[in-house]
């Protein structure tokens, strides 16, 4: 008996070790200083789940409400973004992550979803997304048959997955979401420390929706590292916000920016028109002072109690500033200085709280940005409420070398696009345009046109942009006319076109994660009737049937008389009412009698 239990305790210990060792938790905060006195902040948190405890629905730090959802619709990759505001490129760089963390404005997902057919892909898919929006707190049950694209070439699958697998794509946007707290807390409520410790702790959605820009991005993807026996489903969740220091630090209670005392104003003597009552701003040259309480309104509750301890891991916090910057942090945190003079991280060795500093400072180096690889602008032309046009500017800021993307786009159904008027110029960095071939630009085109009010446009362009060049892409597309009952409460705002889609293609480079870039969002106007018109015809419906009403209503309860039968009638009808008062008055004498009796 006591062999057997011994036996059972050793399957049982190297169970749980298995278990451990295949399921674990990371959290990592990267801080970097951009101009113009912003601060980047990026959260990654990942944490991973064996396939069998997966398919067994054994969670451990796999969120279980998200993994049932997958489950039930047949997803086996799924990519989640809530973004709001611009990227800055020019003078922030290059974007986090490479643009793979980052979405359209407003809510866009994507999903692999095994299933035979495709009818049945996008009755999973509607499922999936219907399911997220009661998750998430969102409008993805929004997200229907004209709403929902399958790009071909745009999205590789980030996941390990099998060959047999008869993997859909499908991809949906809705750029007229407004991203808020709601949004925030279902967010958290996923993580295994819920904010209340580590990273996560210094979340405060007053800050987060205050930011210049911000993104949420939820990734689940399969996994199988190679050398090891059996593959896992991996999560990652990611936050980014650039955030204004000069506003962030301002207290709640006092949220409205007060004028800087004249005293304490840097002027420029050195403009002639300098004086007691003129003053010119003095650039300041140091770096701004900041510490996380300050910016972020709270201080780091101390590290989360499930992160693994072993290797990079367990550097919580990497802060991207010059060696000789001076930086003050609390006690309980081990400082591990990269060899690239630019970046330093931070190990948690406590539960404490956490708090680093960074005065105001005069540096002679500056962390490099990296600048992006192509600059994108796309807006809408032309005047009138028939037709319109779409331009897209692309910029090749080398010198060098070209560069060759995928151009997604999704349009709305009435947004009809004529796609043999797609022209193509180009301009050097001499400013001097040329018209060219659009074969010359355009290798390649997928395209699937709209159906009303069953699916949008699709327009996917392989596309070659050469050194130190600048190419103008431009349509031309027909405006439909909706049913009154089709627009939207503010419909002279205009109508939501989601960003498009950039994919950088680099086949020297073919294992670093894939760079994305997305534009903006447009807003296009649509012929757009009189609203007061079907409340003018109500009511003059109205008005007429209630005259026609009482017109033969009075006819039908009228009693008709002859004319010379009027007096008669009428002395009849007045001696009647008179001998009625009389027997009236003489009944109430009579009551009063009887009661006095």
């Amino acid at each position: 008996m006591t062999l057997i239990l011994s036996v059972l305790y050793i399957l049982l210990a190297s169970l749980c070790a298995v278990t451990s060792a295949a399921s674990d938790y990371h959290e990592r905060l990267v801080l970097q200083p951009l101009p113009s006195s912003s601060l980047l902040a990026s959260f990654n948190f990942r944490s991973n789940a064996s396939i069998e405890s997966f398919e067994k629905q054994h969670f451990r730090y796999f969120p279980r409400s998200l993994g049932q959802i997958l489950q039930h619709a047949h997803t086996k990759e799924l990519h989640l973004r809530f973004t709001t505001g611009r990227w800055d490129a020019e003078s922030w760089g290059t974007r986090p992550w490479n643009g793979s963390k980052e979405g359209g404005t407003g809510v866009e997902i994507w999903a692999w979803i095994d299933a035979p057919s495709d009818d049945e892909a996008f009755a999973k898919w509607i499922t999936l997304t219907q399911s997220l929006s009661g998750l998430f707190c969102a409008s993805l049950n929004f997200i229907d048959s004209t709403r929902t694209t399958r790009p071909v070439v745009s999205f590789e699958p980030a996941g390990d997955h099998a060959p047999s697998s008869q993997l859909h794509l499908l991809h949906g946007t809705l750029p007229g979401e407004v991203v808020c707290t709601e949004n925030l807390t279902p967010f958290l409520k996923l993580l295994p420390c819920k904010g209340k410790v580590g990273i996560s702790s210094l979340f405060d959605g007053h800050k987060l929706f205050d930011a210049s820009w911000q993104s949420m991005s939820i990734d689940v993807r399969p996994v199988c590292p190679k050398g090891e026996n059996g593959c896992l489903v991996e999560i990652e969740q990611t936050i980014d916000m650039v955030l204004d220091i000069d506003r962030a630090k301002r207290p709640r209670g006092n949220p409205i920016p007060r004028p800087v005392p004249s005293d304490q104003l840097a002027c420029d003597p050195s403009k002639p028109y300098n004086s007691g009552d003129t003053c010119y701003p003095l650039e300041k040259t140091s770096e701004k002072g900041w510490s996380l309480t300050e910016v972020f309104g709270r201080s780091l509750k101390g590290a989360c109690p499930l992160t693994e301890d072993h290797g990079e891991g367990a550097e919580t916090i990497c802060l991207n500033v010059p060696h000789e910057r001076e930086v003050y942090v609390t006690a309980g945190a081990f400082e591990t200085k990269k060899p690239d003079g630019f970046s330093r991280c931070y190990t948690l060795l406590s539960t404490n709280p956490f708090d680093l500093t960074l005065p105001e400072q005069e540096l002679q180096t500056k962390v490099p940005l990296e600048e992006p690889v192509l600059h994108a602008e796309r807006t809408i032309i032309g005047h009138g409420q028939e037709r319109g046009g779409m331009r897209v500017i692309l910029t090749n800021p080398s010198n060098t070398d070209a560069v060759n993307f995928i151009y997604f786009e999704t349009l709305p159904w009435f947004m009809r696009p004529y796609l043999h008027t797609l022209q193509a110029t180009i301009a050097g960095h001499d400013g001097i345009q040329r018209q060219v071939p659009v074969s010359q630009i355009i290798k390649d085109i997928f395209y699937r046109p709209a159906v009303d009010r069953e699916r949008g446009t699709q327009l996917e362009l392989i596309l070659s942009v050469p050194a130190a060049s600048t190419v103008t892409l431009i349509y031309d597309f027909e405006k439909a006319v909706l049913r009154y009952t089709e627009y939207p409460p503010d419909a002279n705002r205009g109508f939501n076109v989601a960003p498009a889609v950039i994919r950088l293609l680099d086949n020297s480079n073919a294992s670093s994660s894939p760079i994305y870039i997305r534009t903006t969002s447009l807003l296009l106007p649509l012929p757009t009737p009189d609203f007061s018109m079907p409340y003018n015809v109500i009511i003059l419906t109205s008005t007429v049937m209630a005259l026609a009403f009482g017109s033969i209503f009075n006819l039908l309860v009228r009693r008709f008389v002859p004319a010379d039968q009027v007096a008669a009638f009428t002395a009849h009808t007045l001696k009647a009412r008179i001998v009625g008062k009389i027997v009236g008055i003489k009944d109430k004498l009579r009551g009063k009698a009887v009661k006095v009796e």
